[in-house]
């Protein structure tokens, strides 16, 4: 299934995915090290990845809502896009609580239970991570119709193929 929200030919949703995993994970791992005794200056840059990781993740959210529901009902693509869906929204939650909770503190700083949150946020995350590869690799969710190891470029879909006759 050819993905429907592209931008010069690709799909939409896995170019805005990087952003948020990565600022969350990498908040996380900057909260351990300001909780084990590094610069107090990790807590602060990692409450503004999760804020701008929980803005990727809703601008994700949005991309992969458009990919869902063009799922086709009593699929197993579709019962394994509303996985996906339901563990990134829970991400998004749990990531959301930690920020409310640090957006008027006296620190930034995170300590041992936000920490905890973020901890079971991210293997969340990696759950559905693995969930969004099989999307990808074991169904072909968002995969061009016309794939090929000699396709034309996206920017140009006329184009001949390598090595096809003239």
């Amino acid at each position: 299934m050819e993905s429907r929200l592209k931008v010069l030919g690709h799909p939409v949703h896995p170019m805005l995915v990087m952003f948020p995993v990565a600022l969350l994970v990498t908040a996380l791992i900057f909260d351990v090290v300001d909780t084990v005794g590094g610069p107090d200056l990790l807590g602060e840059v990692a409450y503004w990845n999760i804020t701008v990781g929980l803005i990727g993740g809703l601008l994700a959210a949005a991309a992969g809502a458009f990919d869902l529901l063009a799922l086709p009902t009593g699929t197993r693509a579709k019962r394994v896009g509303l996985l996906h869906a339901a563990a990134n929204i829970a991400v998004i939650l749990l990531f959301a609580a930690v920020w409310v909770v640090r957006l008027n503190a006296d620190s930034r700083a995170a300590g041992g239970a936000l920490i905890a949150i973020e901890v079971v946020a991210v293997a969340i995350l990696g759950i559905s991570a693995w969930l969004g590869g099989e999307l990808v690799d074991r169904l072909g969710v968002g995969v061009d119709p016309d794939h090929d190891l000699n396709a034309p470029s996206s920017l140009r879909p006329g184009a001949p193929r390598v090595g096809d006759a003239r």
